[in-house]
């Protein structure tokens, strides 16, 4: 099943299924290319509602350089263990958004990420029993101001600016997105970012045992798990989409004041 919260044209906000072009179980439909919204017996265009971001998380947990050909792009080291940054509320939005960007900067970059929903509260959980507490996955983009990114440690300025986390158009149940999921990204339909989750230096329940031994995750909360090479600069105008096999695609597009 595939998770989509949305508007529905009364104003009211529902969490629904995202159906193939024939009201069947997308399983296999790419969400967020075309199909239908389901609720209650009604089914929608998803042009007609509104799409919403498929969770309202207490913060996204984010994973630096967990993708060696990433790093060696950055010219930095592999970590030796995972690298944790945070994006707060005011960072995430939906498919479908016009994300206006930090004005007078050099470089605001793209990158593609697969997301980690969780699904319950959890502390201090063993690698073993993790993939428990996953509710499924989404599409995130890591949107970075590399500006002040580069001048600050704790990067507020370069990673927590608002809008900064599009994340969506679903969640996907985690049995229908492949141990070597495909993780790809387009700007204005040329393809900058290609490669797979199986790529991942640090696995997610590896992840989620270094996450929960510091922080409690609450239901809803996502980790972005890392992006490959391919990361660059974001221009006014630009439409950014990105897939993530067994997911669905997420496209948003970007302004500069």
């Amino acid at each position: 099943m595939k998770r989509v919260r949305f508007r529905d044209p009364s104003g009211s906000v529902r969490t629904g299924q995202w159906l193939d072009e024939d009201g069947n179980t997308a399983d296999t439909a790419t969400a967020g290319a075309g199909g239908l919204v389901a609720f209650g017996g009604e089914t929608y265009d998803p042009e007609s509602v509104e799409i919403l971001p498929p969770v309202d998380p207490s913060k996204v947990v984010c994973i630096g350089r967990n993708y060696a050909d990433h790093a060696d792009e950055m010219g930095s080291d592999v970590p030796d263990r995972p690298l944790l940054f945070l994006k707060p509320p005011n960072t995430v939005t939906s498919h479908g958004s016009n994300v206006s960007l930090p004005a007078d900067k050099d470089r605001i970059d793209y990158e593609a990420e697969l997301g980690v929903v969780v699904g319950q509260q959890c502390r201090n959980v063993e690698p073993e029993d993790a993939m428990a507490v996953v509710s499924g996955y989404t599409c995130v983009v890591d949107l970075s101001n590399r500006d002040d990114q580069r001048q600050e440690q704790n990067w507020v300025r370069g990673k927590a600016f608002d809008n900064a986390a599009p994340i969506g158009p679903v969640v996907a149940d985690t049995q229908h997105v492949p141990e070597d999921a495909s993780v790809e990204l387009w700007v204005n339909g040329d393809q900058r970012q290609s490669s797979s989750r199986d790529h991942l230096i640090f696995p997610i329940p590896e992840l989620i045992a270094e996450i929960t031994e510091h922080l409690t995750l609450e239901p809803g909360d996502v980790i972005a798990t890392g992006t490959p090479e391919g990361v660059g600069p974001l221009a006014d105008g630009d439409t950014v989409t990105v897939e993530i096999e067994g997911v669905g695609r997420l496209e948003h597009t970007v302004s500069i004041p």
